[in-house]
């Protein structure tokens, strides 16, 4: 909204939402969440064209176009637990916009949902209509899903990829093509119709999610085999049918979209009686669930099997760099995982407060010892007198510290595990770190042994004595 705010002078961009807190901080010099380019942009808009408010009822009544930009979390009881969508708040905007609404509105589904999940809107606004003796007011549906990834949302914002508008009525959707038109190609807007779009939000965060779990499962095999997933990656990479985006290996994805949409794309299949697609779906998740559970068995496997009453540094709470959130992260799983083993677990984040991090445990119903769970000021902090570095957001800052001060005051032997593989392995090791990375072989391996074989049998006098010879290659 801001960014419409920004890129359309003429148009009043009002905000509402009833939790004053919430709105008392967008008013506010410190906006209560961070994205790299949102300050600048609030406070360039903000009193002119741009308002947050608690006032519901005047918003609704001013609007001619309403965006409902509400959460959408799996429900966590009932009739589909743990997999389906909770449309409990986009059922709420619905009918609070039937109850003030005094003439006819444009109303847009910004937020994630299931499929048909603006047929269950329309039936709610009209039945408001009908019963409040209101006809006369129409309302068309359309929907708009965001296809934004935290940390570069308003660069995603400024230049989209495409912008997605579905709708059954075209005098609407042009009436939303014509705003985004202000600052986006228009063969960049794409329109198609309401459950396409519904749809493709959903299709786009799963096929995304895939890949990360793909890499992941060959990750785990060049643990195995002596291979290098870096190098794979950029192997396969290279191949513009695949293209290196989400090639990178890591500890798993983790947010508020990627799960959440893919356990509510199986619930759907389900619901459809396709089994074996929802299966397939499902299978995305628990790839991504034996990730971190696997890394975080690497980390005490390591440590003599055991990491009870070791100081434990962790780098990186957030589930992404560049944001403070830790919806999913998964570093819950590997803090969680080593508490219980008995280790005592110091976060260094730059973005991420205790409070927030407790309260993600909380979500999951996951008790947090104080005594084991302790937030540093800074790295050196966290890593004075730690057993091991643990690495699980990728942020830039991480790669700047002088590693050889924080070795320094580590116990020996020191450990560092690369959830990220972000950080100069081989540099680390020259230091003196047993370094743990992702898709490779440790330093202790002996992964590298069948490597250390060919290399001895290339050098061979036998194969040094060979001529080149030239080769003919059939097939694809």
């Amino acid at each position: 909204m801001a960014t419409i705010a920004a890129k359309c002078p003429h148009i009043t961009v009002t905000i509402v939402d009833l939790n004053e807190a919430r709105i008392n901080a967008w008013n506010s010099d410190s906006l209560p969440i961070y994205e790299p380019g949102l300050d600048e942009i609030v406070k360039s808009c903000r009193g002119k064209n741009l308002f947050f408010s608690t006032d519901v009822k005047k918003g609704i009544e001013d609007a001619d176009i309403i965006f409902a930009s509400v959460n959408t979390p799996t429900k966590t009881q009932g009739v589909g637990k743990g997999r389906a969508a909770d449309l409990r708040f986009i059922e709420s905007v619905g009918r609070t916009i039937a109850q003030y609404s005094t003439r006819s509105k444009i109303v847009i589904e910004k937020s994630t949902v299931p499929i048909k999940t603006a047929e269950a809107i329309a039936r709610v606004l009209t039945a408001n209509e009908v019963s409040g003796g209101t006809i006369g007011k129409k309302f068309w549906i359309l929907s708009n899903p965001e296809f934004l990834a935290e940390g570069t949302a308003m660069k995603d914002l400024d230049a989209p990829d495409r912008v997605l508008i579905g709708g059954q009525v075209d005098d609407a959707v042009q009436v939303l093509v014509d705003i985004y038109a202000n600052w986006v190609p228009r063969d960049k807007i794409l329109t198609t119709n309401l459950w396409s779009s519904e749809l493709s939000k959903l299709v786009a965060n799963a096929m995304l999610a895939q890949r990360v779990s793909s890499i992941n499962s060959i990750a785990r095999l060049c643990e195995r085999t002596g291979a290098d997933v870096k190098e794979v990656s950029r192997a396969i990479g290279a191949d513009s049918r695949i293209g290196p985006k989400f090639l990178n290996a890591s500890i798993g994805f983790g947010g508020s979209c990627f799960q959440k949409d893919i356990l509510n794309l199986v619930y759907i299949c389900e619901q459809f009686g396709l089994n074996e697609v929802a299966k397939y779906w499902q299978s995305v998740v628990d790839m991504n669930d034996n990730q971190k559970v696997a890394f975080t068995h690497r980390i005490i496997s390591a440590l003599f099997n055991t990491v009870t009453k070791k100081k434990i540094a962790v780098f990186g709470f957030a589930f992404k760099k560049d944001t403070g959130d830790v919806r999913e992260t998964p570093a819950l799983t590997v803090c969680d995982m080593l508490m219980a083993d008995g280790g005592i677990v110091h976060v260094y984040d730059p973005k991420v407060a205790y409070d927030e991090a407790v309260q993600e445990f909380k979500y999951h119903g996951i008790e947090v010892n104080k005594e084991q769970f302790i937030f540093s000021k800074t790295p050196a902090e966290a890593a004075d007198g730690a057993h091991a570095i643990v690495v699980l957001t990728e942020w830039d800052e991480f790669k700047t510290y002088s590693y050889e001060e924080f070795y320094r005051k580590m116990m020996k032997p020191a450990f560092l595990f690369d959830g990220r593989n972000m950080l100069d392995h081989e540099g680390l090791e020259r230091l003196g770190f047993e370094v743990h990375a992702l898709g490779k072989a440790s330093s202790s391996g002996s992964a590298d042994e069948g490597q250390g074989y060919i290399t001895r049998a290339c050098s061979s006098p036998s194969m040094r004595s060979l001529k080149p010879m030239r080769t003919l290659e059939s097939g694809a």
